[in-house]
């Protein structure tokens, strides 16, 4: 079928709205109409050549909408039901099977590589190949194509534009603390980045009633944003620009955990600095390639320090997202206050303002019924 999609050519180039043809559902995949797709960083960085796949591609991967079609494996789900399309994984692996899908054996090629493991591709525009499967679904467009393993049913009071962040960036990081960090009732933490996923990760921090929560934003919104959801300090890095001293200042022994969103190889040094004795960093940031691990080994080995990756928050989307959608129900996750919608044809329009800090979480609505 036709569909219209929001190619990319390659870095520094701008997405296009373009018609390309996708294929059918095979047996083992799920034909999906688009109604909301949230824009993640990830899906820039892999703009810009950061994934191993080519141009031009098809990107999107929080992608919400409705079953059109479903082939003859499925049973998951069926035509009609409401569903959120978050990461793929195998369901077979010992991650797999021991819960944790977001470290799948096979994550790579399921997600990243802009193809199907057999190395076919589901989208095309006349002779040329176009990457697609990215992260299982290619939801930057007005249908997409995923698996059993990446969608789950939508209760029929949540939005779809609600629901669309839910598969990556509020599951990253509210899971980064709730579930990978599990940060205990009365800790400290630190989160360096206030943008969807690190206030996503303050109301994690605010589930988990963590004590003191510090969250580092160079945009004032973000900071009045942050302080409105949790955070009980908020410090502006052109004012303070050593990190570890301005942690220090309020917890003089330092954070028991630290959540970084930033990638950035500076503040993850200075994080390091500001960490208690058995700290905690918990790094989701996309880093330069190259990226030593940072901190002193040293250092880390006299205070007891963990410095570790991660993906998807932990999640198993399965169980943690219907969790998240009843924090949502119970008022502990207002998503409301972090999106804002823009018609699909003006995606350029929405990165831009999303980089300018005049909103949090840019959130596609397609122009499907």
């Amino acid at each position: 079928m036709q569909v219209t999609a929001a190619l990319a050519h390659g870095p520094g180039q701008d997405f296009t709205l373009e018609a390309v043809e996708l294929e059918a559902p095979r047996a083992d995949e799920i034909l999906i109409r688009v109604a909301a797709v949230g824009v993640c960083h990830t899906d820039l960085v892999a703009r810009e050549g950061a994934m191993p796949f080519s141009m031009p591609a098809v990107l999107g991967h929080e992608g919400a909408g409705v079953v059109e079609q479903v082939g003859s494996g499925v049973t998951k789900v069926a035509a009609g039901d409401r569903v959120a399309i978050t990461f793929r994984s195998c369901g077979q692996c010992d991650r797999c099977r021991s819960g944790d899908p977001a470290y799948c054996y096979s994550m790579p090629a399921l997600n990243y590589i802009g193809m199907r493991p057999d190395g076919t591709k589901a989208l095309k525009q006349g002779a040329t190949a176009v990457s697609s499967n990215f992260f299982g679904q290619s939801s930057f467009a007005t249908y997409c194509l995923a698996y059993e393993r990446n969608v789950l049913k939508l209760p029929a009071d949540i939005p779809f534009e609600i629901a669309a962040p839910l598969g990556c960036g509020v599951q990253t990081g509210a899971g980064g603390v709730m579930l990978a960090l599990a940060c205990p009732r009365g800790s400290s933490l630190l989160i360096t980045g206030g943008g969807a996923v690190g206030l996503s990760a303050v109301m994690g921090a605010a589930i988990q009633g963590c004590g003191t929560v510090i969250v580092v934003e160079p945009h004032a919104a973000r900071r009045a944003l942050a302080t409105e959801l949790g955070a009980t300090h908020v410090i502006d890095p052109a004012e303070s620009p050593d990190l570890a001293a301005a942690v220090r200042a309020i917890l003089p022994q330092g954070v028991d955990y630290a959540f970084d969103t930033t990638g950035r190889p500076d503040t993850l040094k200075a994080i390091m600095g500001a960490l208690a004795p058995k700290g905690v960093l918990g790094i989701v940031g996309i880093p330069p390639p190259g990226t030593a691990m940072p901190g002193d080994l040293g250092a880390v080995l006299t205070f007891g320090q963990t410095v570790r990756g991660i993906i998807e928050g932990d999640s198993d989307p399965d169980v943690y997202i219907p969790q998240l959608i009843e924090h949502w129900r119970a008022g502990r996750l207002p998503l409301e206050k972090l999106v804002k919608t823009y018609p699909f044809d003006q995606i350029n329009a929405a990165i831009a303002a999303q980089h300018h800090g005049d909103c949090v979480k840019v959130v596609l609505m397609l122009p499907n019924p």
